[in-house]
């Protein structure tokens, strides 16, 4: 991962439709800690990829935006991601856009995490759910995650003041961490 003057941030959209409280989501992520240093976001949205990944076994087999998707994902200063709960979970289809990431991609890359559901009983999926994989990939996943119910959504955007609040400290709490070299990768013998 290099740190250019201009950071890359890739916000990733987990939801299987359009529009989408969880894009719209991310995208108010993506925008808060792009307000804040110089960047430029690139969305990617599953409902776009989804259907290029479902039939995808090998990263060989991938159709070519969603390999440039996959690419972008590893080339990331910062991801944002997110996921609607789906029975108490992010969604297959993310999960199986991530299993064609390298696992060395994102080592040391800070991931924020956010996720949307029916009511706020989902909020423990980013710590149950979405950590523990971004751990696996021995990325830093950020202090503050945000959680969304759909009554916080009016016309599409993310209106309730406690969520917008949420998402100023999430941006505000991850610039520490945006501009740190990571440390060398050394493949680990087991």
């Amino acid at each position: 991962m290099t740190h250019p003057e201009r950071l890359r941030i890739v916000a990733v959209s987990g939801s299987l439709h359009r529009p989408s409280s969880t894009t719209a989501l991310v995208a108010a992520l993506a925008e808060a800690v792009a307000s804040r240093v110089d960047a430029d976001i690139e969305l990617i949205e599953l409902v776009d990829v989804g259907p290029q990944l479902a039939g995808a076994l090998d990263r060989a087999a991938l159709a070519p935006d969603a390999e440039r998707a996959v690419l972008s994902i590893e080339e990331a200063d910062l991801l944002v991601v997110g996921s609607p709960v789906y029975r108490a979970s992010f969604t297959g289809l993310f999960k199986h856009l991530f299993d064609f990431v390298d696992q060395h991609a994102l080592t040391d890359v800070p991931v924020l995490l956010a996720a949307t559901g029916g009511s706020h009983r989902h909020a423990l999926t980013i710590e149950h759910q979405l950590r523990p994989l971004f751990a696996f990939f021995q990325a830093l996943t950020l202090p503050v995650g945000v959680f969304a119910a759909s009554e916080d959504f009016e016309g599409g955007q993310v209106r309730c003041p406690e969520i917008l609040a949420r998402i100023e400290s999430a941006a505000d709490r991850a610039l520490p961490y945006l501009h740190r070299l990571p440390a060398p990768v050394r493949p680990a013998a087991w």
